[in-house]
């Protein structure tokens, strides 16, 4: 099956699998006027390779592809401006997100925080893991092998114990 590439097949890859591109810029952006701008730059992006998107892979991984490396991109836009302004600090952010996302159980919100303090690509690898893809599908999102994935998913878990066991302590 062939897929059509217009506007409206795209609207609708876009409806049926937004949470992918939420999640990603939930992950990247601490800023919500950011993460809007970073959401907008995901989804033009995705308008401008729609045309080149090869059918072999899963749409889905595809997706992941470009709204990893635009969101890997703003990040470090964003970074370099936040060393140049006074941005508000972590606790204030997290006290805004809380009130607005509604109170979430304190160890999975404990995780997110963890998560966000990651480096860019395990970042990445610890949101593919989180939403049960596969080692072999997280490979072809970022480009690198399954060995690698399995290396860094399993010192990821054990820097996330870590990180959990000194809450604890």
């Amino acid at each position: 099956m062939s897929l059509k590439r217009d506007a409206q097949t795209f609207l609708t890859v876009i409806e049926a699998n937004k949470g992918i591109i939420y999640k990603i810029a939930n992950s990247y952006c601490k800023n919500s006027e950011h993460r809007k701008d970073l959401i907008q730059e995901i989804i033009l992006q995705l308008w401008l390779s729609f045309h080149h998107y090869d059918e072999k892979f899963k749409l889905t991984t595809w997706m992941y592809r470009i709204a990893l490396n635009v969101s890997i991109s703003f990040y470090r836009k964003e970074n370099s401006r936040d060393q140049i302004s006074q941005p508000l600090s972590d606790g204030i952010l997290h006290l805004y997100e809380a009130e607005n996302t509604g109170e979430l159980d304190a160890e999975v919100d404990r995780l997110h925080r963890f998560i966000k303090e990651l480096k860019e690509m395990d970042r990445a690898i610890m949101l593919l893991y989180l939403e049960e893809n596969s080692q072999q599908e997280i490979a072809e999102i970022l480009g690198l092998t399954v060995t690698n994935i399995a290396t860094k998913i399993s010192r990821i878990k054990l820097q996330l114990k870590q990180k959990f066991s000194n809450v604890k302590t």
